[in-house]
């Protein structure tokens, strides 16, 4: 409020205390007394007005602070195994790894669907397994979970998991002591572990997330340190050139075909001539539908004899070899490597790059030769 509305000037105040004396000795003459008071009050009214003038200083009156809008922090941070968007305690999480069959008699698995990432080989006799990778989701229903092999074992070590299966060959049961592997063996855990009545043996084997987690907390792997695969911030629009991929690995009955369906930018999954199918435990089913194929040339040769006489794969996962990349409609050529054991298995492209893969599942298939995979 102004000054002068509220503190009026000391001469004024006193000019106005002696106007009653003024008007009684001088009433003969009021126009003149009046007017001279009239003058002292303009004169006093202006001293007190230059007075605050010349004291007026801009520098003292507050400067108005331009108004910010609060910018909340980010509520999400990309997932270190697949890259989507998940709360940060995601990454805190163990990775869990789980051995799933591909038998004939355990179709259609469960869980495959939900996983981060899954990698395909030969187990034995032409037949393919996968081990599904867990972090992100936190599935109900897992399985039917099979036995261990070496070149699984080589590929989780690099994402610190801890390993879900029912036994394992001599050479995977003994690597998994010689390379202090998190194990989960059912042998040795069956309480995380059910065998259900609507499939016979050894292919009824289920689990789930929250029990293999309790496994997990009682022995202490609670976390797990790895980089994960390069990927993209965004999905890029392209016009898709390679929408058919086939990967012959030993049959009709385990061949792959991938369909690129642009509308979800995925890759739907058929073997044996049919849509590769989940089967949820509330008995919903859903066509298995990566966001990324990736095929890697893996050198492939007879391990040793298993309890029929058919030998065991094994397959050269330490090293080097090249790689083919399917995303968004297109086929990327590039060199896949893994060092050492505990080394992340990587991708590069032809010029040395890291090769960033699409945030979501990417389906890991090991081929023999680079002729088991075409695509058109």
């Amino acid at each position: 409020m102004p000054y002068e509305a509220t503190h009026p000037p000391k001469q004024s105040k006193k000019v106005l205390k002696l106007l009653p004396a003024l008007t009684k000795h001088h009433s003969r003459k009021p126009t003149m007394i009046f007017a001279a008071i009239a003058a002292v009050i303009i004169v006093a009214a202006g001293t007190g007005s230059f007075l605050l003038i010349s004291h007026y200083n801009p520098a003292i009156i507050p400067a108005v602070m331009p108004k910010h809008k609060y910018v909340p922090p980010p509520t999400t941070v990309a997932s270190t195994l697949t890259g989507l968007q998940v709360s940060p305690d995601v990454n805190k999480r163990p990775v869990t790894a789980v051995m799933i069959e591909n038998s004939i008699d355990a179709r259609p698995q469960s869980g495959l669907d939900q996983a981060g990432i899954v990698f395909e080989a030969l187990a034995e006799g032409g037949v393919t397994r996968f081990m599904a990778l867990y972090q992100d989701t936190q599935p109900d229903y897992l399985g039917p979970v099979r036995s261990a092999r070496p070149y699984y074992i080589q590929w989780l070590l690099g994402f610190d998991a801890a390993y879900a299966h029912v036994g394992g060959s001599p050479d995977a049961l003994a690597d998994i002591t010689a390379w202090r592997v998190k194990d989960m063996n059912q042998f040795y855990n069956a309480a995380a572990y059910e065998r259900i009545s609507t499939r016979y043996a050894p292919h009824n084997v289920y689990t789930s997330a929250a029990q293999l987690n309790q496994v997990e907390a009682s022995k202490g792997f609670t976390s797990s340190n790895f980089t994960g695969f390069a990927r993209k911030k965004e999905f890029p629009i392209k016009t898709p050139t390679t929408t058919s991929i086939d990967l012959a690995f030993s049959g009709y009955y385990y061949n792959a075909h991938f369909d690129y369906d642009a509308a979800t930018n995925t890759y739907k999954r058929s073997e044996s001539g049919s849509p590769h199918m989940e089967l949820h435990k509330d008995g919903s089913k859903v066509q298995i539908a990566p966001k990324v194929v990736v095929a890697m040339i893996v050198p492939e040769h007879a391990g040793a004899l298993d309890s029929t006489g058919a030998y065991y794969a094994d397959y050269a996962t330490i090293g080097s070899g090249s790689v083919l990349v399917f995303q968004d409609g297109t086929v990327e050529k590039g060199t896949w490597s893994k060092p050492s054991n505990t080394a992340q298995i990587t991708f590069t492209d032809t010029t040395g790059k890291p090769l960033a893969l699409d945030a979501g599942q990417a389906w890991i298939s090991a081929m023999p030769t680079a002729s088991s995979v075409t695509y058109k």
